[in-house]
């Protein structure tokens, strides 16, 4: 259930300004995420900013050029401020706008901020270097990193009164987190690589003769990449089938937000499907005319539509 959010008119300047604040960040630093949010009302666009603005604080953290004693202090710095907002202690003229709207957010929708103590645990993970044997241990990264992103977003977004089966809404945004973290791995593996960081499974590169790991615009030697990546791209693809299950519980303008980000990335799996070495050449990303596209069809709720009747042709 959500809270009534007070309107415009009743929020103080200090309140709106950290929000515009954070629909800047936002604008500016999250394109596919910007394009999805844009199609809600504006309590919820600004909800979804703040939680942003605050997971963008974390993650910059984490890819920064500090030394990781220092970037381990810092998130932890980050943590005791998330403190503060769980305990109501960030005043409204407070002069870190992000916690002010987070604050606020979290006061009208019933956002579950342990959410964020998971991504801080996930980027710690990559502040130690940690990489992952299989994919149920990738999984767990990606549960922090991006399905906790899932659940937090699903507490702004809330679910139809009614709606069927909306007792597995979490499970199923987290799900949906996990499809669109894969897609993020597997589009920036050179990028990672140049960094110093793997995360696709040790077992997936092995059967693929990837090990050897990936350092310039071709894949290793003797290897099969393209395989590896078609075997990747269909474990991405299932896991947004079972997330795309939480959109027929959503309301008609958070389904199109989630259907939005979601086809987006849908999309960009298609290409590096289509052409794996591309990866490897630089970041693969979509045209703005085809986000557009993809924002409108998620607006009509043809992906919402399309799931409810899967779902309904499994019943028995």
């Amino acid at each position: 259930m959500i809270r009534t959010v007070e309107s415009e008119q009743h929020m103080s300047p200090p309140v709106l300004a950290a929000y515009s604040y954070c629909e800047t960040v936002t604008g500016q630093q999250a394109r596919n995420f910007a394009y999805g949010i844009r199609l809600l009302p504006t309590p919820k666009r600004r909800a979804m900013s703040a939680l942003y603005a605050f997971s963008r604080r974390v993650d910059d953290i984490g890819d920064g050029v500090l030394a990781p004693d220092v970037k381990a202090e810092r998130l932890e710095e980050t943590r005791r401020l998330l403190d503060r907002i769980r305990n109501e202690e960030v005043a409204e003229d407070d002069t870190d706008p992000v916690a002010v709207a987070l604050a606020h957010a979290a006061r009208h929708f019933p956002i579950p901020l342990g959410g964020l103590d998971e991504l801080i645990d996930g980027v710690l993970k990559d502040v130690r270097g940690e990489t992952y044997e299989t994919w149920d241990d990738l999984k767990v990264y990606c549960r922090c990193v991006a399905g906790a992103i899932g659940r937090l977003s699903l507490g702004v977004f809330g679910t139809e009164p009614g709606a069927r089966g909306a007792e597995r809404a979490p499970e199923y945004a987290d799900t949906l987190g996990l499809a669109l973290q894969l897609t993020n791995i597997l589009r920036d593996v050179r990028e990672d690589a140049e960094g110093g960081r793997v995360y696709l499974p040790a077992d997936d590169l092995a059967k693929f003769g990837c090990s050897a790991g990936f350092h310039g615009p071709t894949p290793p030697e003797g290897s099969d990449f393209a395989g590896l990546v078609h075997f990747e791209v269909r474990r991405a693809r299932a896991l947004f089938a079972e997330g795309y299950r939480l959109l027929p519980m959503l309301d008609r303008r958070s389904g199109a937000c989630v259907a939005a980000m979601a086809g987006i990335y849908r999309r960009l799996l298609d290409r590096i499907e289509r052409e794996p070495a591309a990866v490897l050449r630089g970041r693969v990303s979509l045209p703005g005319r085809e986000k557009a596209y993809v924002a409108v069809r998620g607006l009509s709720g043809l992906d919402a539509r399309s799931v409810t009747r899967r779902t309904v042709r499994r019943r028995p």
